[in-house]
């Protein structure tokens, strides 16, 4: 039995599901080339997934999905499918599929779920930005909604973003708050925290479910630039140091309100287990922290794909699991996050760029023997990752030893900020040698402290306070890439390297040419398409 979730809002994405397990994950932006887009999911779906879409049997989306019903032709379509297959069409609440995604995915047989964005329709005429819910075996039951009035950190920080940073937030060139994350490092957290904290919320109380007709609280208007936010635009063009405090500012506020949302629900349950979702639930700094705040948290789990593009998966389990009434199946290591598309064509694509690159086969060994030559090299291979980090099957990879490795990337590569760090991937048997919290991170989830003595031996992957957004990778998350960086362990004496998603200023690659045209347009030394061994440079 086949279901399908769709999502035609930003971030359109869809998912395909065969008796409960994964079969396709994909996102619009990576074929379009332009970040966050919305889009005709079920057009999307029809001609990527092709004859494979004939028996699906449900479509799940989330309510109201007004840009999915605009496209008649399409959603017609798909109706007809469903109704051959004597199946149904669902739609759900928007923090409802957040919800459920990131459960569903989980191995947790019992979870706290928190979903936190920057605002959806959970039926009609309410809306709200945080949701609270408490999963059990393959149910999930709701215990609270925050109105989008009093609570709203995903709609600040994108104005904030956008208005005080000056940076792009939203489609077509993407939501930048990792750069705001990263500001944050380099300021003052407290000189503007009560400013930001007052602009988050004005009541996190459990107390009520009905929105308010007052008109303060979390921002949620339309006007471009919330009264709250007008002082702090001239200050941020004014010094960049102040654009560093401002920063500090809204992180350490965020964080505040997260710890104190919890801290009232965690009253509410017994659960040892914490599941997240919602866009907000990138913010791996804050993430990273819930673990210190809460010793009784065992263990927590973020599905790799929290933003919106993880809706689709989310519905599609709601209707297996809840709907259906199935049992929960137990992944090896939680979601499965490589769900792109697989493609075996390389050799006949690098035969149309043969007056600008040559290739040959080669090992890991030899691409190992590159990186510590101080190359900056690409992979491709596998299934392409889904959620917004590359994972080792859309990489470039780099020496995490060299100083200078951060500033040339940044500068040469990926022409961003010079502030911005990498992320390390570590073999998960090492984390408790470098790091001061032995816990795992396979989807860089979470921020962790390099101990003291070891930052030195990583510079370029070792953030400006000492912190690290890692990813650790075992045999089961991805056997090439585990293997790869144990032969480079072999080598250089380090089980880490500089890992930094294959694009530039765009999605991930996607396709072979997709990967090709970056590394033609970069200065990347290598391209590496390891399921083939053949190592491609420029001429």
């Amino acid at each position: 039995m086949k279901i399908a979730g769709v999502w035609s809002g930003h971030d359109c994405s869809y998912y395909i599901s065969e008796n409960g397990r994964p079969v396709v994950h994909a996102e619009y932006e990576r074929y379009i080339r332009e970040k966050e887009p919305p889009g005709d999911s079920v057009q999307f779906m029809l001609d990527e997934h092709g004859d494979g879409c004939g028996d699906i049997k449900y479509l799940a989306t989330c309510y109201p999905d007004h840009k999915l019903l605009d496209y008649k032709e399409s959603f017609g379509k798909i109706k007809n499918i469903v109704e051959k297959n004597d199946g149904e069409v669902f739609f759900f609440g928007h923090h409802l599929a957040h919800a459920a995604n990131t459960f569903f995915s989980s191995n947790f047989s019992d979870a706290l779920i928190l979903t936190v964005d920057g605002g959806g329709v959970e039926s009609p005429g309410f809306a709200t930005s945080c949701t609270v819910w408490q999963g059990e075996a393959n149910k999930i039951e709701h215990i609270h909604s925050f109105p989008i009035d009093r609570i709203n950190v995903g709609g600040v920080w994108t104005r904030a973003t956008r208005y005080i940073f000056k940076l792009q937030s939203g489609w077509p060139r993407g939501h930048q708050a990792g750069t705001v994350m990263a500001m944050a490092a380099f300021g003052d957290p407290e000189r503007y925290f009560d400013d930001f904290y007052r602009m988050l919320t004005k009541d996190i109380s459990l107390a009520s479910h009905k929105p308010s007709n007052q008109p303060r609280g979390a921002y949620t208007g339309n006007d471009p630039v919330h009264p709250y936010l007008n002082p702090w635009v001239e200050l941020a063009e004014q010094d960049e140091q102040n654009k560093f405090d401002l920063a500090a500012g809204l992180q350490s506020a965020t964080e505040m309100l997260l710890k104190q949302i919890l801290e009232q629900v965690l009253k509410k349950t017994n659960s040892k287990h914490l599941c997240l979702s919602g866009g907000v639930t990138l913010n791996s700094v804050a993430v990273g922290k819930i673990r210190s705040w809460f010793p009784q948290i065992e263990d927590i789990y973020v599905t790799p794909v929290p933003h919106d593009g993880g809706l689709p998966v989310g519905a599609a389990q709601y209707v297996w699991h809840q709907i259906l009434d199935n049992p929960r199946i137990k992944w090896e290591d939680n979601f499965i996050p490589y769900l792109g598309y697989q493609y075996d064509n390389i050799e006949t694509t690098l035969e149309n760029y043969q007056d600008r690159l040559e290739y040959k086969k080669t090992d890991d060994d030899t691409v190992v023997e590159l990186l510590s030559k101080g190359n900056i090299i690409s992979v491709f291979g596998g299934g392409s990752e889904s959620g917004r980090r590359a994972l080792g099957n859309r990489s470039i990879l780099a020496d995490p030893r060299r100083k200078d490795m951060k500033e040339l990337i940044n500068e040469k590569v990926k022409h961003r900020q010079w502030f911005r760090p990498f992320a390390p991937s570590i073999l998960r048997e090492e984390v408790g040698n470098w790091f001061t919290e032995d816990k795992s991170s396979p989807y860089m989830s979470f921020v962790l402290q390099f101990k003291e003595e070891m930052k030195e031996k990583v510079p370029a992957v070792v953030h400006h306070n000492g912190s690290a957004r890692l990813q650790t990778v075992t045999e089961n998350d991805n056997k090439w890439y585990y293997n790869f960086i144990k032969k480079w362990h072999d080598k250089s004496g380090v089980p880490i390297v500089l890992n930094t998603s294959f694009n530039d200023r765009e999605p991930i690659c996607e396709t072979a040419e997709h990967g090709i045209d970056c590394f033609l347009r970069t200065n990347i030394d290598y391209l590496y398409f390891y399921d083939e061994n053949i190592l491609v440079r420029k001429k």
